[in-house]
C-alpha cells in the first residue's frame, strides 16, 4: 500500500473511531493541543491530578506525557498514569519538552521512561540528544540541533526502548530498530508558533490509539501534521493566523490532499 494511501486509511480510523486521547501536559499548550485532537477527530482530555490519572488512563486509548511545565506532583501523576497504562496495554507517548535544559528536567523524564518504557518518544533533535548524552543543552525548550543530527541518537533510544522515536524538525524522522522513515512536509512558520511540537506528540497519540503498529501510527501522524502545516501557511498572513488555519486544516484534509502534498520515504534497515 502506498504510504498517501496509508496515512489517509489511518486518518478515516481516527474520525471514525474518535479515540480518547490522555494528555498529561503543560499549561501553555492545553488548549491549542485539545483544539488540535478535536479538530482532527479524535477526543480529549487533560488531567493531571494524581487522586485520577490512573483511572483515566484505564479508560483512555492513548497516554500522552508531556513534561512542559513540571513540577513534582505532575512527575508522580505522569509515573502513576504511565504504570497503569503500561499495565493494560494502553500506548504511551512521551513528549520530552526541553530536555537538556535543566538536570531535574532531564533527569525527571529519563526516571520515568526506565520505569515504564515508552511506545513512542517525539522530540526535537536537542531534546531526542539530550535523552542520548548529557552533554547536549537545549535552548529553553528550542532546538539548538537540525533534526537529522540526531538520528544516531535516535537510533539508540529505539534498541534502549524498543520503542519509536520520533524527531521533529525540516525533516521529521520516525525510526524503529527495523526501519527509518523520513517526511519533508511542513512549512518554517510552524517553528514560530509555540506548541506546534506538544500538538504533533497529542496527535500521536491519536494515531496511536488506533494503529497497532507504532511506527505507522507516528509517520501517519507526522505527515497529517506536515501537509495540514504547509495548508494553513498557504492561507496564513503571519504565525497568529497559522495557528487559526492549522486547526482548519486538521479538519479539512483530506485523501487528495495528502495524495498531492505529501513528500515521504522509507528506509528498511
Amino acid at each position: 500500500m502506498k504510504e498517501s494511501e496509508l496515512t489517509w486509511k489511518q486518518l478515516q480510523l481516527v474520525r471514525q473511531q474518535a479515540p480518547l486521547v490522555h494528555n498529561i501536559t503543560n499549561y501553555v499548550v492545553m488548549n491549542s493541543t485539545a483544539n488540535a485532537l478535536l479538530a482532527l477527530g479524535a477526543s480529549p482530555v487533560m488531567a493531571h491530578a494524581r487522586e485520577e490519572v490512573a483511572e483515566m488512563a484505564a479508560i483512555a486509548k492513548a497516554l500522552v506525557i508531556n513534561i512542559g511545565t513540571l513540577s513534582p506532583h505532575w512527575v508522580e501523576a505522569m509515573e502513576k498514569a504511565m504504570t497503569k497504562a503500561k499495565s493494560i496495554g494502553i500506548p504511551i507517548v512521551v513528549d520530552p519538552v526541553g530536555a537538556g535544559a535543566t538536570r531535574y528536567r532531564t533527569n525527571s523524564v529519563k526516571q520515568l521512561m526506565q520505569k515504564n518504557a515508552p511506545d513512542i518518544i517525539r522530540g526535537n533533535a536537542s531534546e531526542i540528544s539530550a535523552l542520548y548524552s548529557a552533554e547536549v543543552s537545549t535552548k529553553g525548550v528550542d532546538s539548538t540541533q537540525e533534526s537529522h543530527s540526531a538520528r544516531e541518537a535516535a537510533r539508540y533510544l529505539a534498541s534502549e526502548y524498543g520503542c519509536v522515536v520520533v524527531v521533529s524538525g525540516e525533516v521529521d524522522y520516525i525510526i524503529s530498530e527495523q526501519e527509518e522513515i523520513a517526511v519533508y512536509n511542513g512549512s518554517a512558520l510552524m517553528a514560530r508558533v509555540t506548541g506546534m511540537g506538544c500538538a504533533a506528540s497529542a496527535l500521536t497519540g491519536a494515531f496511536a490509539g488506533v494503529v497497532e503498529q507504532p511506527v505507522e501510527a507516528a509517520a501517519s501522524a507526522m505527515r497529517v501534521m506536515g501537509i495540514a502545516g504547509e495548508m494553513a501557511a498557504e492561507k496564513a498572513d503571519g504565525p497568529g493566523t497559522l495557528q487559526l488555519h492549522f486547526i482548519d486544516a486538521l479538519y479539512a484534509i483530506d485523501k487528495n490532499e495528502i495524495e498531492q502534498k505529501l513528500k515521504s520515504e522509507v528506509d528498511y534497515a
